[in-house]
């Protein structure tokens, strides 16, 4: 079993984390958030809500610690290090580190080399991801809450995946089936990174932090295209979706989706649009649909705090402040729904 060191030793060579967003916005952060120089901005959005630059980061960095241990698991049978769940050394908070419910997360079983690759890469990406916020937040990043990545079966019952000719569902058994499992994170993790561009003040985008975030959220919609992709490929290659019903799973989390965020909270896009499902070719003669875009503007979507949470913790109820994938909530002031 690959060590997580070993991982990243590998994976550094091929893949420089957030080239894209420059050294000069990643130093940015790094002082405008951790610096004891300088003070977050405070927004308000409402009398009674406000939060910093520093909370929006902080709720990133709640979902990046969740989708860390679900590659780092896929790739090498173990999650994230203890330095990089930890609260940080002077951390203040009250938020306190919660714990991993395993379930059937091991290392992916019965991969090619260049699927393990790819798994790597992801995972490497993912992890860089957490400890590059956690720099970037300083003695203000929150410690990893309580993750359970046994949801995946209740998460399988709800979205209709299960029946009588598919019994269980683990994103852990096969590569195929590690697909839909990516396929329920990076589309959300996708949208939550640009529903939350607007809620950074003046201050932060002068200070880069939209900058690092647009160049964390290219990273995941490169995962999320290839995950989108790979899953379009490989119904066209057996031939249909019944052949392969690993798309038609997909569409399923994607239906379960947009049931879950509701009222005020409804799925992502434009007027009477919702995420754009996977569709197959016309008699493999014309394209598919892989992109998650409006389908009148080709913009892809975003989603609200809101949106994330329903979605994360697997409830379209208003006052829910944990469940799903986080038994205990987030480490977040962004932790009930409210809308």
């Amino acid at each position: 079993m690959e060590k997580t060191s070993n991982l990243i030793d590998k994976a550094h060579s091929r893949r420089v984390f957030l080239a894209g967003a420059g050294t000069a916005a990643a130093a940015g952060l790094i002082a405008g958030c951790g610096g004891k120089s300088s003070s977050p901005a405070t927004t308000t959005t409402s009398p009674t809500t406000s939060y910093t630059d520093a909370d929006i980061l902080n709720f990133a960095l709640n979902l990046e610690y969740l989708e860390a241990q679900f590659y780092l698991y896929a790739a090498t049978g173990k999650g994230l290090e203890a330095t990089d769940t930890a609260a940080p050394s002077g951390y203040s908070g009250s938020y306190t580190q919660g714990t991993v419910t395993v379930g059937n997360a091991t290392q992916v079983a019965g991969l090619s080399s260049a699927q393990q690759e790819i798994i790597n890469e992801i995972a490497y990406e993912e992890q860089e991801h957490v400890r590059f916020l956690r720099s970037a937040l300083g003695s203000a990043a929150v410690p990893m809450p309580s993750i359970d990545l046994s949801f995946f079966g209740p998460l399988a019952i709800a979205a209709g995946i299960l029946t009588s000719s598919q019994p269980a569902f683990n994103p852990f058994a096969t590569f195929d089936a590690f697909l839909v499992g990516s396929f329920i994170f990076e589309d959300v993790g996708v949208t939550a990174y640009a529903g939350a561009a607007p809620l950074i003040s003046a201050a932060g985008v002068s200070a880069g932090y939209l900058t690092a975030a647009a160049g964390i959220m290219g990273v995941e919609a490169y995962h999320a295209a290839y995950v989108r992709t790979a899953i379009t490929a490989g119904a066209i290659a057996a031939g249909s979706a019944t052949a392969f019903p690993y798309i038609t799973y997909a569409n399923q989390v994607a239906a379960l989706r947009a049931t879950l965020t509701v009222g005020a909270s409804a799925a992502p896009g434009t007027t009477g649009s919702v995420e754009t499902a996977l569709t197959l070719p016309a008699s493999m003669t014309s394209a598919s649909s892989i992109v998650a875009a409006s389908p009148t503007t080709a913009v892809g979507f975003s989603r609200t705090v809101d949106q994330v949470l329903h979605i994360v913790y697997g409830s379209p109820t208003v006052g829910v402040a944990k469940g799903g994938f986080f038994p205990s909530g987030t480490n977040s002031i962004f932790a009930t729904t409210t809308a």
